[in-house]
């Protein structure tokens, strides 16, 4: 755990207050927040404690009263607001003066202007948050301008028809689009020109999965078409995961569950790339109301959940640490608030701190290997308004609450998201590790799918974008992949100006060209088990949503993906499929669990609501990173609803001197025959904690002259060492 250079950018953390002691987390970057006159002074703190400096400012919305109120220009930009079809403005938080923004090319030029005292500052990147577009949103003048410009047409109520809701949010996702590249092509511009200085860019984005439930429209994969962005920060947390949806007919949280789903499809998003990807999580969440109990559990969930994706091992480990390491929340009995009990802050920077070390080559995956995909696009964004239903009090409140006005049934069902999750719980309940994919890539990367043996895909709450998406299934499919298809062509959105009803050749519906594609019967109902070359067509008719409405239709979608996989073990032991044969028999056990091995790290999962209640009991010698003091167990028992992180001490070589975990940044490690040295650094004042392994008891163990307590476990022989942060950081010696 020790040494790592910052240069690495593997943690880092966003703040929008000056340096303070109480929160300094010894990542490797800080991303100073927002853009106003003390932002020099910010950068420069942050930069005199020995960070990497970023900047991170809002896209969508922001202080940017000076624009609005014509300040800049000697024009009002009222008309740009963000405004649901009854005039009203869509406004982020409580503040009357911060709305949603339609990005024109004024409003982006406004932002290169805006953003560009930070490049003089110094900055190395610049990350701009969450271009969000609501779906009600769509009504503003400058909107209906858009409009105009990009369809050649008069501008149509976004209410009016499904084409119109469809076309308006493909707008939205093209504007923001636009937006980004404007600007990050515009700085990267004036830093080589001023400084011979490269400058990168990042988007932190919510998931696909969330913003399509939140029922927002953001660019998500259309970014990767932009060589002005250098990758994202996914931003997901309790406040997302926890959104519930319904199993198997009931509604409920799931935070693990959704969270596995969030992060999978981020990992997705940069796969195959040279995009650089940060998981964010958030010890806290927007809502202010929750005690620390509440917070630690659904943390861990979304902790665990994203360490089970190990194609990323980059972190933002807190979005305002100030309000972790100084707020006061509900206390849990009685009445009054709280700050962060001193042992979990100890917990919390040991996790932080064994993130930087989570990009281990040796990588093992227990259980059921991730072998089924289901097919996501952006495209699921478009579609999310019922058209002659009222939704425009439908929304996600950015007041800190994150609450949502639940007045009706329709409502409700809007915001489950069944159509997704029908597809995606049933196999991740029961042990399998099915994945997002991320449509859009199909097209642009060859081999994109080569991973993956069995796809899920329907067209009833998204759309293919392209017609040459279908070339690339089909050819998956008869080179030995099983492609299971499910709906039943009702989707109203199917009626939409597009190219698959447009053209020379006429379809009633995508899934027809797609069929076509495949050599099957476009016209026919073709349900069952269809063989296409080396591969299978699984054809369900029934809507996904469905499949989340209870036991009995989850069984038989569970049985359609296990006949699917039975389809091509047939074919390659008959000889039909000698790759796919090649590539071993595909089997899916049920499970309760998810258990990852990340070189000595250890990630387990136990689920409730699945196939049984058995815990899962890990037999060996680990250190315990989620609890106090850092205890050595031989026997851990994971119970459902539970999840774990550990330190395997019997990893490979057991090695003398070597840390095994703490709450600090470590640097200047030192050992010899006689002595371990080195230098702990992190937020003060906090109760710190490090074990290290030391082959025997040691004579002493001090901070300069200080003799400091600590505890020796012989038959682990590791030692665990508690001390306090100092200004300078704390000067550990350890005598042999």
């Amino acid at each position: 755990m020790s040494g790592r250079s910052r240069a690495e950018e593997r943690t880092g953390f966003q703040e929008g207050s000056s340096f303070g002691p109480a929160y300094d987390l010894q990542a490797d970057f800080v991303m100073v927040y927002g853009i106003n006159d003390s932002m020099p002074r910010r950068i420069a703190e942050w930069a005199a404690k020995g960070y990497r400096v970023h900047l991170m400012t809002g896209v969508s919305w922001g202080g940017y009263q000076d624009y609005l109120n014509g300040k800049v220009d000697g024009r009002s930009h009222w008309d740009e607001a963000q405004k649901y079809h009854d005039g009203e403005t869509i406004i982020h938080g409580t503040s009357a003066d911060i709305p949603y923004m339609v990005p024109t090319v004024s409003y982006s030029d406004f932002l290169v202007e805006r953003i560009r005292p930070a490049v003089d500052a110094g900055v190395e990147a610049i990350h701009l948050e969450e271009p969000e577009f609501w779906v009600e949103g769509g009504y503003s003048e400058a909107f209906k301008r858009e409009w105009q410009n990009y369809y050649n047409e008069p501008w149509i109520p976004p209410h009016a028809s499904e084409d119109a809701q469809y076309r308006a949010s493909k707008l939205k996702a093209y504007l923001y689009t636009r937006c980004l590249d404007r600007i990050c092509s515009a700085l990267k511009e004036y830093s080589l020109v001023r400084y011979q200085r490269p400058l990168r860019f990042f988007v932190p984005t919510h998931s696909l999965i969330n913003y399509t439930q939140w029922r927002i429209v953001s660019p998500e994969s259309r970014l990767l078409d932009l060589p002005s962005i250098n990758g994202y920060i996914a931003q997901i947390w309790t406040g997302t995961s926890r959104t519930a949806n319904v199993y198997e007919g009931t509604r409920a949280e799931r935070t693990f569950e959704t969270a596995f789903l969030e992060y999978g499809i981020m990992q997705e998003l940069v796969r195959g790339t040279d995009r650089k990807m940060w998981f964010l999580h958030d010890p806290i969440e927007d809502d202010p109301k929750r005690t620390w109990a509440d917070y630690r559990t659904n943390y861990i969930k979304t902790l665990t959940a994203s360490l089970l994706h190990p194609d990323v091992a980059r972190y933002e480990v807190s979005p305002w640490p100030r309000r972790v390491f100084e707020g006061q929340y509900p206390a849990e009995h009685g009445n009054g608030k709280e700050v962060i009990p001193s042992d979990y802050a100890s917990t919390l920077l040991t996790v932080m701190h064994s993130l930087g070390n989570m990009e281990q080559e040796d990588v093992q995956v227990y259980g059921n290997p991730a072998v089924t995909g289901v097919l996501l696009a952006d495209s699921a964004m478009f579609q999310r308004k019922v058209i002659g239903t009222e939704t425009a009090g439908f929304m996600m409140k950015y007041d800190g609450t994150n609450e949502v006005e639940l007045t009706d049934e329709a409502a409700v069902e809007l915001l489950n998201l069944s159509d997704f999750y029908g597809l995606t719980l049933p196999l991740v309940k029961h042990g399998l590790p099915a994945r997002p994919v991320q449509l859009d890539n199909v097209r642009r990367f060859p081999g994109y799918l080569d991973g993956y043996r069995v796809l899920v895909l329907s067209y009833e709450f998204m759309k293919p974008e392209y017609p040459d998406l279908h070339n690339a299934l089909a050819q998956w499919v008869r080179e030995g992949g099983a492609l299971i298809y499910i709906g039943d062509d009702s989707d109203p959105y199917h009626q939409i100006r597009e190219w698959w009803n447009q053209g020379k050749r006429k379809y009633a519906t995508p899934r027809a060209h797609l069929f076509e594609s495949l050599g099957l019967d476009r016209a026919a109902v073709c349900e069952g088990i269809s063989p296409v070359g080396k591969g299978t067509v699984t054809f369900l008719r029934m809507h996904p949503k469905q499949l989340a409405q209870s036991r009995n239709a989850a069984d038989i979608y569970r049985a359609k993906v296990r006949e699917a996989m039975a389809a091509l073990n047939d074919a390659s032991e008959t000889g039909e499929a000698a790759e796919a044969g090649k590539r071993g028999r595909l089997h899916w056990e049920p499970l309760n669990y998810y258990r990852i091995r990340r070189g000595p790290y250890v990630v387990a999962s136990v689920m409730t609501e699945s196939v049984n209640d058995t815990p899962l009991i890990l037999q060996g010698r680990y250190v315990d990173l989620l609890e106090k003091g850092l205890p050595v167990r031989e026997q851990i028992t994971v119970s459902p609803g539970q999840q774990v992180l550990l330190y395997d001490l019997d990893y490979k070589e057991r090695q003398s001197g070597k840390i095994v975990a703490a709450s600090s940044r470590v640097e200047d490690y030192n050992e010899n025959d006689r002595t371990i040295t080195f230098t702990a650094k992190g937020p003060r004042p906090l109760q710190a904690i490090v074990r290290i392994r030391c082959e025997s008891r040691p004579e002493a163990v001090t901070n300069g002259t200080d003799p400091l307590h600590y505890e020796y476990d012989a038959e682990s022989q590791t030692l665990v060492i508690f001390y306090e942060h100092g200004e300078e950081g704390t000067n550990i010696t350890i005598i042999k």
